[in-house]
């Protein structure tokens, strides 16, 4: 087989597209999370600690110097990170959560007992039988 065949098969499967839409979907995700959480959500937090932005929160290790950037951690940027992690960490388990109970719903109801065929009627009778001689 050769290896352009085996490429088309594999990115023609069902799983690889749900991935790709998923991970399309989960960018764009990411990018609504982000603003609810600078956007939204950090502004109040700061107008509640005093008016600190978290986006200026950093511990300077060296200072700039003429044309030299300073070189600081950037911790209020991390912080934010940390928010938008917990967001969409929430999300997607609210959302796996879901999924899961209604995987639960199909499979706890139970598929109906069909009646036996005339074939399996027959054999049970020689079972019996012969389980009697």
């Amino acid at each position: 087989m050769s290896i352009v065949k085996e490429f088309k098969d594999f990115a023609s499967r069902g799983n690889v597209v749900d991935l790709a839409v998923g991970v399309i979907i989960g960018a764009a995700f990411g990018k609504i999370v982000t603003s609810l959480v600078n956007d939204i959500i950090m502004p109040p937090l700061g107008m509640l600690l005093s008016g600190i932005d978290f986006k200026d929160l950093k511990y300077v290790l060296k200072p700039a110097v003429g044309k030299t950037p300073e070189t600081a951690i950037n911790y209020g940027l991390f912080i934010n990170n940390i928010i938008d992690f917990v967001i969409v960490a929430f999300c997607i388990f609210l959302i796996v959560k879901g999924v899961n109970s209604l995987r639960k719903e199909e499979a706890a109801a139970p598929a109906p007992d069909p009646a036996p065929t005339k074939e399996e009627t027959l054999l049970t009778e020689i079972r019996d039988l012969l389980a009697k001689k």
